[in-house]
């Protein structure tokens, strides 16, 4: 599964894009430095996430949309289109197969 594939799976589990998961987690107290642990427990309370689904909105709430472009490009299971996660809706996603 690509790293924005576990992000879209947040957004038909929860109904909110990452973005407003985002925005909902900086009201929270949550943002680059947090460690892990308080967002996981922070998304498993509030939105039923589990680890893997976590760990994905985790990355974009601490670090941004930038990922490794180590999948990039590549033809295996876990290859994302671009190195930028799309944060807006997967409906709107410009790089959705």
């Amino acid at each position: 599964m690509s790293f924005q594939a576990y992000l879209d799976a947040v957004e038909t589990k929860t109904g909110l894009t990452p973005r407003q998961i985002v925005d909902l987690a900086a009201a929270q107290g949550f943002g680059p430095g947090t460690k892990a642990t308080p967002i996981l427990e922070w998304l498993k309370n509030e939105y039923d996430l589990g680890r893997g689904h976590g760990m994905a909105i985790v990355h974009v709430i601490t670090k941004g949309p930038a990922i490794s472009s180590t999948h990039v490009g590549t033809d295996g299971v876990h290859r994302d289109a671009t190195d930028t996660l799309w944060l807006d809706g997967k409906d709107s996603n410009p790089h959705r197969p």
